[in-house]
């Protein structure tokens, strides 16, 4: 048990390392890990099943029901690598940006390959969703910035798009609100502001998002299996020119802060940098390809 407990830290810091990283997704880093599908069941079991047994005082049956422990520790894990790597993350993409970006293209590549696997089978329909998600994800990478829009129901629909991008893998939050056109007014005007009038509807919108949109993604893993993760492993192919090690980064001012909306990409020269550069790539493919044989090697031990 302490085991499993310890794990499930182990998979939040991983996924609190991912939102930590631009135009990352912890949905990515969750469905490597294996453990998209028991995230999206537990988020979803916050219903009205889940009110009564709160209100009865039943709270064994509670925790058991929206699977309480693993929300904890999952949750634990992802405050801490966003509290400890968040400056070590900052300073390594300030210094030695290439590295980093080579090690994460690795091991996103590799992710690819072993979420594909999970496919029980590529038929038409697994095809065509796995094409449609890497499109989508692409067109979202290279979509130009819309113009900011306060009107609530358009930060109710933000706060919906935002949450639902956090979710799916490959896709970043942060990036859809730039997309969107209110980073500037959501991200830095309310939030240093506190300015509930916007981020009221921005919650509500995000809040709605997550229960319907995991009701949602629980429900075509059950009904689709293949053809879903098949679409998540085109939102994650897609994401590929985004963590492309050698790019320039195309930044826009927002009031006082600056934001990454795109990137223009090049192809290295053959130089030392470039060989450091692919050694760290091949390290973030190993990091996956040892996580999913130990994966392997516990699931034949049970």
């Amino acid at each position: 048990m302490l085991n499993s407990y310890l794990v499930n830290i182990l998979k939040g810091m991983a996924m609190g390392a991912a939102n930590v990283i631009p135009g990352v997704s912890g949905g990515t880093i969750a469905l490597i890990t294996g453990i998209f599908e028991r995230l999206i069941n537990a988020i979803k079991s916050f219903d009205l099943k889940a009110l009564k047994l709160l209100t009865k005082g039943d709270l064994k049956a509670f925790a058991a029901h929206i699977d309480l422990f693993f929300l904890i520790t999952l949750f634990f894990g992802i405050g801490i690598a966003v509290i400890s790597l968040a400056r070590v993350l900052d300073f390594l993409f300030q210094n030695h940006p290439v590295y980093v970006w080579a090690f994460f293209f690795g091991l996103v590549l590799a992710s690819v390959w072993f979420v594909g696997k999970t496919v029980g089978k590529w038929h038409t329909a697994s095809v065509l969703s796995f094409v449609g998600g890497t499109a989508i994800a692409i067109g979202i990478s290279v979509l130009s910035p819309a113009s900011e829009n306060a009107s609530t129901w358009y930060l109710f629909l933000c706060g919906i798009v935002a949450v639902c991008s956090m979710i799916l893998p490959g896709l970043s939050g942060s990036f859809v609100l730039v997309l969107m056109g209110n980073y500037q007014l959501v991200m830095i005007q309310a939030v240093n502001q506190f300015r509930i009038d916007i981020l009221l509807p921005v919650i509500v919108g995000g809040g709605f998002g997550l229960l319907a949109f995991s009701r949602l993604l629980s429900w075509l893993l059950k009904r689709f299996p293949d053809s879903t993760i098949a679409l998540l492993t085109g939102f994650i192919t897609g994401s590929l020119g985004i963590l492309w090690p050698w790019k320039n980064a195309i930044i826009e001012t927002f009031g006082t802060k600056t934001k990454i909306v795109g990137y223009e990409w090049f192809w290295p020269t053959a130089d030392a940098a470039f060989f450091l550069a692919l050694a760290l790539f091949f390290a973030g493919f190993a990091v996956i390809w040892l996580t999913e044989s130990l994966a392997g090697k516990t699931n034949k031990v049970h």
